[in-house]
């Protein structure tokens, strides 16, 4: 698999920046309070958790083109929490506005790097800011979808899927061995473990499905051996933040 040039991760963040203002002109007054995707958070808390994301990933380029680090969010993971459950309970109009400058944050760090920068060296999963720019993808695309408001993971490119594949495979357990059959697709094997699970079906169910989410063509099908099977569970998503203590 092969992540996209920087100037293809532009493009795609600028596209997924479009869909997400498209998800939010469909939420409808007051509907900021109905729920997400996400189990114990409204709209709400998603849209500030957007925010606070676009914002995250944007010091980390700001402070790398600096040639300083920073840590994702100021405050850690009790300092993320906190203003998610601040700011939760904005008016629609202020979350707009909120995602809104955030976002615009976001996509300019992202326009003003150099053909040469894109490889400084970050904070963010010890990494560089070409590795936030993928995460800046994964979190307007997925939770563009976990917004409820009229579009899911069929909407997801072939390119993000296969984003996706490669994010996630370190989801898999040690034990098995994941080969993915998606429609009209070549299959890919994910995972070194001596039990093969075979998984088919629409691209973007396969790849909604290893991100926790619920695929929304109803196309999975697992088999063991050729017989049918249950979908394994997965381990858990490869956070970038340590766990607090």
């Amino acid at each position: 698999m092969t992540s996209p040039s920087p100037a293809g991760l532009l493009a795609e963040l600028h596209k997924a920046g479009a869909a997400l203002n498209a998800g939010l002109d469909r939420i409808p007054a007051g509907g900021e309070t109905a729920p997400s995707t996400l189990p114990g958070w409204s709209r709400g808390h998603l849209l500030a958790h957007l925010t606070g994301i676009c914002d995250a990933l944007s010091r980390q380029v700001e402070y790398g083109r600096r040639g300083e680090t920073v840590e994702l969010y100021d405050g850690g993971v009790e300092g993320r929490n906190r203003a998610i459950d601040l700011a939760a309970r904005h008016s629609l109009g202020q979350h707009r506005e909120d995602v809104d400058a955030a976002l615009h944050r976001a996509l300019a760090a992202f326009d003003s790097l150099g053909a040469d920068e894109w490889q400084t060296r970050i904070a963010f999963r010890d990494g560089v800011i070409f590795d936030a720019g993928l995460a800046l993808w994964r979190e307007l695309v997925i939770h563009t979808a976990d917004l409820d408001s009229g579009t899911g993971p069929e909407t997801w490119n072939r390119e993000f899927c296969s984003h996706l594949f490669d994010f996630l495979a370190a989801r898999i357990p040690a034990e098995t061995r994941l080969v993915l059959q998606p429609v009209a697709l070549p299959p890919l094997a994910l995972g070194a473990g001596g039990s093969t699970v075979v998984v088919s079906g629409m691209v973007t169910d396969i790849a909604a499905w290893l991100a926790g989410r619920t695929p929304s063509l109803d196309s999975l099908r697992a088999t063991a051996a050729g017989d049918g099977t249950d979908l394994p569970a997965l381990g858990p998503w490869p956070s970038a933040m340590p766990d607090p203590k």
